[in-house]
């Protein structure tokens, strides 16, 4: 376990560096330290991905992972992240929060495919 924290430690380190150089507008650099800390993230996740009763580490983890894929533009690492933490038996608001990030990486292609074209940043907007 302590792999696991070592790494889940070194990942959010990198995401909090990567916001800090987002603040300062070195956006490459965050770019850069986001991709690291999803790698840290996802290496955790990984080693305690077959461990089901390990909650809700486990699916804390792979939802953090999922959400520094999508920050990185990897949608279908994101997907399978999110499927493997809700194939588990992840608590009721992990799951809840899971299945939003699941519905944020595909609502805007499923619309196009419906032929409608909406700005979901705008329609977020309107909600809140």
């Amino acid at each position: 376990m302590s792999q696991i924290q070592t790494l889940h430690q070194q990942a959010m380190d990198l995401a909090e560096a990567a916001a800090v150089a987002r603040l300062r507008g070195a956006i490459e650099q965050a770019t850069q330290l986001t991709r690291q800390a999803f790698e840290q993230e996802t290496q955790a996740a990984n080693l305690i991905a077959g461990v089901l009763d390990a909650e809700p580490t486990r699916s804390v983890l792979h939802r953090s992972a999922a959400s520094l894929a999508i920050e990185c533009g990897e949608l279908r690492a994101a997907e399978r992240l999110i499927a493997t933490a809700l194939s588990g038996n992840p608590p009721l608001e992990i799951a809840e929060e899971l299945k939003d990030l699941f519905i944020q990486i595909n609502l805007s292609q499923y619309l196009k495919r419906q032929g409608i074209d909406i700005d979901i940043n705008k329609l977020q907007g309107l909600v809140n």
